[in-house]
C-alpha cells in the first residue's frame, strides 16, 4: 500500500477517535440538553451515530491537512538563480499621458 494511503487511513482513524471524544463529551456535559434529547428517543442511537460520523469527517480532514502541513520542509531549497538588486532610493520616471482638452470642457 502507498505510504500517502496509510498516512491518509492513520488520520482519518485518528479524526474519528477525536470526534468520539468529543461527542462523549457533549453527551457528558449534557450541552444543550443533549444527553436528555438522546436517552428519551427512540432515535437517540441514530442521532449520536450521526453526530459522531459528521463530526467524524471534520476531524479527520482536519487531521489530515495538519498532519500534511507538517510534513513541509524547514529551510528553503537553494538556488533559482541570482537576486536582482534594485534601488528603491531612485524614483523611476513615469510618462503621463493629458487627457484630449474635449473631454474637459464641459458641454452646454
Amino acid at each position: 500500500m502507498p505510504k500517502l494511503i496509510e498516512l491518509y487511513i492513520r488520520q482519518v482513524i485518528i479524526g474519528f477517535i477525536i470526534a468520539a471524544a468529543f461527542v462523549a463529551g457533549l453527551l457528558w456535559f449534557n450541552v444543550g440538553g443533549l444527553w436528555h434529547l438522546v436517552s428519551n428517543d427512540g432515535a437517540g442511537v441514530i442521532a449520536v451515530a450521526m453526530l459522531w460520523v459528521s463530526n467524524g469527517i471534520v476531524f479527520a480532514g482536519v487531521q489530515f491537512g495538519i498532519r500534511v502541513m507538517m510534513m513541509a520542509e524547514d529551510r528553503p531549497k537553494r538556488g533559482g538563480g541570482r537576486p536582482i538588486r534594485v534601488d528603491m532610493t531612485q524614483p523611476a520616471r513615469v510618462q503621463a499621458k493629458a487627457a484630449k482638452p474635449d473631454l474637459l470642457r464641459r458641454r452646454k
